[in-house]
């Protein structure tokens, strides 16, 4: 469970296990920090379950299973999940593949998703590709535009 400080909430589940920690040779005392792997189950950024029941002693704070359990329960399953083709095209002109490449993300720093076209297609479906900005389906059909 991961779950913020100030205003606990869990954002994430996941199952949390020992990392591999190797150990420096040179090292004549050995960190006693354990490294953790957590691999995730549910991340809900999106919506986070209030959580003001957790009494977070640190960083990484056990929680009694009944308390797991319950806050576990509040965490919407997740959606069906579906593969998108998510691409941004911009015509670059540049003496180079390299200069090209650098001219693309300093087009995309610059100009950002404010700017920037997004195409998204379901994968197996390309022709259904549609445009975004900002998240938002967009008209880039200026034929259409004409009413």
């Amino acid at each position: 469970m991961l779950a913020g400080r100030a205003h606990p909430a869990v954002v994430a589940l996941g199952l949390v296990r020992p990392g591999t920690a190797e150990h420096d040779p040179d090292d004549p005392q050995p960190s006693d920090d354990e490294p953790l792997v957590v691999t995730y189950t549910h991340r809900i950024f999106d919506e986070p379950v209030p959580a003001a029941q957790l009494a977070l002693g640190g960083p990484v704070a056990p929680v009694d299973a009944g308390t797991y359990r319950k806050l576990a329960e509040a965490v919407r399953p997740a959606a069906d999940r579906s593969t998108w083709i998510v691409s941004l095209d911009l015509p670059i002109e540049a003496s180079s593949p390299a200069e090209a490449v650098r001219l693309f993300w300093s087009y995309v720093m610059e100009l950002g998703p404010r700017e920037l076209p997004t195409f998204v297609s379901p994968t197996g479906d390309e022709l259904a590709m549609q445009a975004f900005v900002l998240g938002e389906e967009t008209n880039l059909d200026p034929e259409e535009d004409e009413d």
